[in-house]
């Protein structure tokens, strides 16, 4: 989808996918995280409520990143205190800095299945050596009706293989009610 698509659907409401705070699979792995200076990005933010979970923590090497402008204003407006220059209104394709950590949230699903194998070619370029990608993805059947999208366990292996392991890929034991059975967790490091 392209930026305009993306902002009418923040415009027209169409958000479906915002649960109006963080994630409780992501919020407890970020209760995990001892090292603050972390440098961490969250592409495709939305409302980023992540993103504020962790500054509030004390993070303070925190970027979001949205093709859309209107999820960043709101973030903007919600947490004034958040560094602006680490609101990055950009195309995720076009990032060139590099992370410790990438947390996904709902992004790898609204991107077309097309592009999947593109997004694990550029979060392997974004991390540093020792970097590791973190997060949630659908556990549903694959469709191209979305976003979402779906997947499974297979696919995901498959995909990001050989460029990053799994550590973990398993069914999220703390999704919210909406999501339960539906959301593995993850953790993959960088090959």
């Amino acid at each position: 989808m392209a930026s305009n698509q993306w902002d009418a659907r923040y415009q027209e409401g169409r958000t479906g996918w915002n649960i109006g705070t963080i994630s409780t699979p992501l919020k407890d792995y970020i209760d995990g995280l001892a090292d603050k200076s972390l440098k961490i990005l969250i592409p495709g933010c939305g409302n980023a409520y992540e993103a504020e979970y962790l500054f509030r923590q004390g993070f303070a090497q925190v970027y979001v990143a949205d093709i859309s402008k209107y999820p960043l204003d709101n973030f903007q407006k919600r947490v004034p205190d958040f560094p602006k220059n680490h609101l990055l209104h950009t195309d995720f394709f076009k990032l060139t800095d590099s992370f410790d950590l990438i947390l996904e949230q709902t992004f790898f699903c609204a991107l077309p299945p097309k592009y999947r194998s593109a997004y694990v070619d550029k979060i392997h370029q974004l991390l540093n050596p020792e970097g590791k990608l973190a997060g949630l993805l659908f556990d549903f059947p694959k469709t191209n009706a979305g976003p979402p999208d779906g997947g499974d366990r297979h696919e995901y292996r498959k995909l990001f293989k050989p460029k990053f392991t799994f550590k973990t890929l398993e069914t999220a034991y703390n999704s919210i009610k909406p999501r339960a059975g539906k959301e593995l967790f993850f953790i993959a490091h960088k090959a």
